[in-house]
């Protein structure tokens, strides 16, 4: 592949405004308020049901464009209208936000851990900041003074492990309060910010990461458990992480680390690399969805699908990587993940992206949103490689200018 910057970022930004982000907005809005996830392959609504953190999600995507492309009011009315069917329905008496409600708002399951209150925080953040509207700024506030308030027992009373046996934290809790944290800058004060980043920073990278893998879970003091979810790799999470850990570096180091921010960013890079390397499937191609660290046999029976977030997370992580670093080794690894990414996910009849693939690359389910896939990755993923490869185009030009 041939590095044309700005034809990868228009690559993107095309795919981004004129394939996904009208899938969503002609297919998802509910008129009785909130969105709908549950679509088949054109587009049709296959279950009413609304999941907090899909819904949220797409308030964000929505109030974020408005944020950092410019002030659409389609958008930002796509993303009020999700916000006011949330802020009246999506929290119980005491302002835990609920997992899931039927379609008139009514909950289905209870709120049972903190990732429903983590993108209420960013969408209502984001919301209101494309708003100005007092009210969506007090409920990411809200949401995050749970999260803070949760971080260390993220399932409370929901929470079926035995009490002093196997204790072991997840990667899931810091590496999403670090980009949240991130994501809430404008809103955060000072000490607040500093402290969160870096103790964010500091256990993701300590004590989750080892051999530059990333442990999808270990014992509080970070040490490893000889079990399934000790020796658990999620490749899409670690390479995720990976990302939001270079983008603190770059945007926001904390004190503590912000003299060696590049070095953070190799190890992350380093982190990214090792993982493609330990996940990819060399006969089929793709990205594993779950591995066992000594190769044996995983609790999870879709360990070898293709999921669509793993792969478009790593699109992010790569270009990052290359444009923070210049390392050889991301831009062949880019090739290859675009390559696979693009022929396999993108649906170029109906639009938007598929999200499950069997081990062979194969379209396991023929949906394009449901329970856990929806307006968020993908298109959160083209806006972040389109800017990206902006940012290359414009350090190229300016490279060749002062030759």
């Amino acid at each position: 592949m041939e590095r044309d910057f700005q034809q990868l970022a228009d690559l993107y930004k095309t795919a981004l405004l004129n394939d996904v982000l009208p899938f969503w907005q002609k297919h998802s809005i509910d008129p009785q308020g909130g969105y709908f996830t549950c679509l088949d392959r054109t587009g049709s609504v296959y279950d009413t049901d609304k999941f907090i953190w899909l819904q949220n999600r797409q308030i964000w995507m929505f109030s974020m464009l408005c944020n950092r492309l410019e002030p659409r009011s389609e958008w930002l009315d796509i993303a009020e209208h999700g916000a006011k069917f949330l802020a009246k329905h999506g929290r119980d008496a005491e302002g835990n936000w609920y997992f899931s409600l039927d379609r008139s708002g009514q909950p289905l399951i209870q709120p049972y851990n903190i990732f429903s209150d983590c993108f209420a925080a960013m969408a209502f953040s984001q919301f209101a900041l494309a708003s100005g509207q007092d009210w969506a700024r007090e409920v990411a506030l809200q949401a995050y003074q749970n999260v803070l308030r949760r971080q260390n027992n993220p399932k409370g009373i929901y929470n079926k492990a035995y009490p002093g046996t196997r204790s072991m934290k997840g990667l899931s809790v810091p590496m999403i309060l670090a980009n949240l944290t991130l994501e809430m800058e404008w809103l955060l004060p000072q000490e607040t910010l500093e402290q969160v980043l870096k103790a964010t920073v500091q256990e993701v990278m300590t004590d989750f990461l080892d051999q530059n893998l990333l442990y999808e879970n270990v014992a509080p003091d970070g040490s490893h458990i000889d079990s399934f979810e000790g020796r658990l790799i999620n490749p899409g999470h670690g390479i995720e992480a990976m990302w939001f850990m270079m983008d603190i570096a770059e945007r926001y180091a904390p004190r503590s680390v912000r003299s060696n921010n590049l070095d953070l960013i190799n190890q992350c890079v380093d982190g990214v690399l090792n993982t493609l390397e330990f996940a990819w499937d060399q006969t089929y191609g793709g990205i594993y969805y779950f591995l066992d660290i000594k190769g044996y046999p995983t609790q999870q029976l879709e360990w070898d699908q293709k999921l669509w977030w793993v792969h478009v997370e790593t699109l992010v992580a790569l270009v990052m990587g290359y444009r923070l670093t210049g390392r050889a080794e991301c831009w062949n690894w880019y090739e290859k993940v675009h390559d696979y990414s693009w022929n396999h996910f993108a649906d170029r009849e109906y639009g938007e992206w598929f999200g499950y693939l069997n081990r062979r690359g194969e379209v396991l389910l023929n949906l394009k949103g449901g329970k856990w896939k929806g307006c968020f990755h993908v298109p959160r993923s083209l806006y972040l490689c389109w800017q990206e490869f902006e940012k290359l185009d414009r350090a190229d030009s300016s490279q060749n200018k002062s030759l």
